[in-house]
């Protein structure tokens, strides 16, 4: 059982890998993507339309740098076995931050194209930015149940805490 926990730590730490990777690779494309449209286009509202696309990608580029920490640091440096209400809270809460926030930028993205390019895509950025804002609604009521689970087990947060000390 030991060795295929460890094999666990390998494949997560493989996967943290991949993660940083495509986060890199997208951030070229990126600074790509955005140095052609100012030179393409100039300082006008296409070059503006180009760095927002850009933006676009650097949020994904950003929710998969997260998710390479969340990974690296929970289930590689930690080697924590999600059971507690604590840690379940503290992980998921780490995804869902990265993930509302990346959301949200794309959102506003998809509405800022949608303005200048085709208003009949303004119905999709509102319904992501909608969708935004019913995750924000779960998460929290998922916090706050959490929360109450967590008063079961007051001993989970201390442990949680003293796991925060092999980061520093």
């Amino acid at each position: 059982m030991k060795t295929l926990i460890r094999l666990s730590s390998v494949i997560h730490a493989v996967i943290t890998a991949f993660f940083v990777g495509a986060a890199l690779i997208l951030i070229v494309i990126s600074a790509n993507i955005a140095w052609q449209a100012l030179l393409h286009e100039g300082l006008g509202p296409n070059g503006a339309l180009g760095v927002i696309e850009a933006l676009g990608l650097l949020a994904v580029a950003v929710v998969a740098v997260q998710i390479a920490q969340t990974i690296g640091e929970e289930e590689v440096i930690r080697s924590a076995q999600i059971s507690a209400p604590t840690r379940v809270r503290r992980y998921l809460s780490r995804f869902m931050v990265v993930i509302v926030v990346a959301l949200a930028i794309e959102g506003m993205v998809a509405a800022f194209k949608a303005v200048h390019e085709n208003m009949t895509f303004l119905l999709h950025a509102a319904s992501i930015l909608i969708a935004v804002g019913a995750l924000l609604a779960g998460w929290g009521v998922f916090v706050r149940f959490n929360r109450d689970a967590e008063e079961l087990e007051p001993d989970a947060m201390q442990e949680a805490k003293q796991e925060d000390s092999k980061l520093q």
